[in-house]
Order: structure tokens, then C-alpha cells, then sequence
């Protein structure tokens, strides 16, 4: 059903929707300013741009559960948890707490109006926006060293394979005249949250079963692995019997926007054969739940 609100009838019904509605823009007002710019500005925060947006879509079309029930206890427990978070980070200038606090807030108040159940109902719109706030650049940077390496080492690898004559050293590839450098933009650590956030939003959409949801979930991160050591196959192959000038500039980026196109379609896939294996499973199920089919009793031979 669609999300129907009972409107207070007069002004003073408005009244503590208004007042409610200010002193929470005034409260998470630097909160949502900076998550909007951060959005806007930071390469490695642009998803966000889609994710706000299509988590408030697809609340919408969810709708309110018709046994949803408001829990004004744990509301309030929730929002003052979220309003404690977001004084410590303020005081503490912490972005990711400070954002996180914005959305907490955001789910008290909808376990305040309708309940835990109708926050069971939108886990879908909820994680999308939990993965739109930027991950903090100290996770990033720790975790953008692997993802180089590995890159790295499965690039030379695949170099190798084709008879071009590499030498690795940590995230550098040296080719004859020449040496590529696997920088933390070219990690895949961009390509890595994209796609986990389409694996979320694949899942959610298609896969019935909680457990192929974390199947699709987790199967993101391989494949932008090897989807990226790919990537870094394809330059160097490139710039080694091509062109060096294929190594960067616009070719280099479109070549990562065409692997990444790859990716999602790998995952897209795996979600529709795990989609196609949930199915012969239930008609399986239906099937043995239904019994043997009854048969009439042979008919008596005649004297």
C-alpha cells in the first residue's frame, strides 16, 4: 500500500509536526550541508547522488506496513541515542558519527510513528542510505593499500601470461621503457563500493532468501577484484604493444568505465542464476508439499 498520512485538520495539529521538522534541520543541519557537498564534490562519495534519492523512492513504494505500530518508548530511546551521537562527534569534529547520528535519528522516528516493523520493512532504503555516507579516509587509505597490491600482482600476472616481460615491485609494473604505477584510484576501491551497493540493491529487488543475499552481497568483492587486475592487464598490454599514451588521460578513464559496465553485468548475471536456482527451489518445494498424485484403483479383469 502507498504511504497514506492522516494531515491534522487545523494550525495547531501542524504545530508539533513544524516544530519537530525545525529542530531537527537546525539540530543535523551541518550533518546533512556537508553529506550534500561531500556527495557533490568527492569522486568517491558521488553514488551517494543515487542511493539518497532511491532509498526515499523506494520507501515510497513499500509503503506503511498495515501492522505497523508505533513504539514511542524505543523511538524516543532511539532518537536520544542519535541527538547524545551527534553532540560527542560535533564536539569531536568526527563527519562519519556525525552523519550516521543524522540517520538514526531518522529511524527513531520512524519506530516513534510506526514501529520496529515498518523499519524491518524498509532494510532495503535504510542500508542504501547508511552506504551513501563516505566511508572515513583512514578505512580508505588502509584499505586501498591491498586492493593496490593485488591489482598489482594479478595485472603482472596476467602480463606475463600474454609473454610480455614484467617485473613487479609492490604496486609498480615495470615494462620495458616503461612503468606503471597503480595509484589508489586505479585500487578499485571506487568500482568496490559501487558494486557492493548494486549487489544490495540487486538482492533486495530480486532475491527472495536472506542467505542469496549475502551471496550476491559478498560476490561483489571478487568481482571487482578481478574485474580491476583486469583492468590493469588491459593497460599494460596496451601501453606495451600499442601505444604508451593509452596509460592515462581519457582512454585509461574510459577503459575503467567499460570495465566497471563489465562488472555489473557479472553480477547481474549471478544474481539471475541465483534468482533461477531460488525458483527450481520453491516449485521443488511446492511440488513435494503437494504429495503423490492420487490414481484411480485398476479396474477387475472379467471372468
Amino acid at each position: 500500500m502507498r504511504i497514506k498520512l492522516p494531515l491534522p485538520s487545523s494550525a495547531r495539529g501542524w504545530a508539533p509536526a513544524i516544530v519537530g521538522a525545525l529542530a531537527f534541520l537546525v539540530l543535523y543541519e551541518a550533518p546533512i550541508r556537508t553529506l550534500v557537498r561531500d556527495w557533490l564534490n568527492d569522486p568517491e562519495a558521488s553514488h551517494g547522488l543515487l542511493l539518497a534519492p532511491l532509498a526515499i523512492w523506494l520507501a515510497w513504494r513499500a509503503g506503511i506496513s498495515e501492522e505497523a505500530r508505533p513504539a514511542p518508548l524505543w523511538g524516543v530511546a532511539i532518537l536520544l541515542a542519535a541527538i547524545v551521537l551527534r553532540y560527542v562527534s560535533g564536539l569531536a569534529a568526527e563527519l562519519f558519527t556525525m552523519r550516521m547520528s543524522l540517520f538514526a535519528a531518522l529511524f527513531g522516528l520512524v519506530v516513534f510513528l510506526w514501529g520496529t516493523r515498518q523499519l524491518f520493512r524498509w532494510w532495503l532504503p535504510a542500508a542504501l542510505l547508511i552506504l551513501s555516507v563516505p566511508v572515513p579516509d583512514v578505512i580508505l587509505s588502509s584499505a586501498a593499500l591491498p586492493l593496490q597490491l593485488q591489482a598489482s600482482r594479478m595485472g603482472a600476472a596476467l602480463l606475463e601470461w600474454r609473454d610480455v616481460p614484467v617485473t613487479l615491485a609492490g604496486n609498480i609494473i615495470y615494462l620495458p621503457g616503461r612503468e606503471l604505477f597503480v595509484t589508489e584510484a586505479c585500487s578499485g576501491l571506487r568500482s568496490l563500493t559501487a558494486l557492493i551497493s548494486l549487489g544490495l540493491l540487486m538482492g533486495g529487488l530480486w532475491l527472495k532468501h536472506p542467505v542469496s543475499r549475502v551471496v550476491v552481497l559478498a560476490a561483489a568483492i571478487p568481482v571487482a577484484m578481478v574485474v580491476n587486475g583486469w583492468r590493469v592487464f588491459l593497460t599494460g598490454f596496451l601501453v606495451y604493444f600499442v601505444d604508451p599514451s593509452v596509460g592515462e588521460g581519457f582512454m585509461h578513464f574510459s577503459e575503467g568505465w567499460v570495465l566497471f559496465v563489465v562488472a555489473f553485468l557479472i553480477l547481474g548475471g549471478m544474481t539471475w542464476g541465483v534468482a533461477t536456482f531460488e525458483g527450481w527451489l520453491r516449485r521443488r518445494r511446492n511440488r513435494s508439499s503437494d504429495g503423490p498424485p492420487l490414481t484411480d484403483s485398476p479396474a477387475e479383469a472379467p471372468a
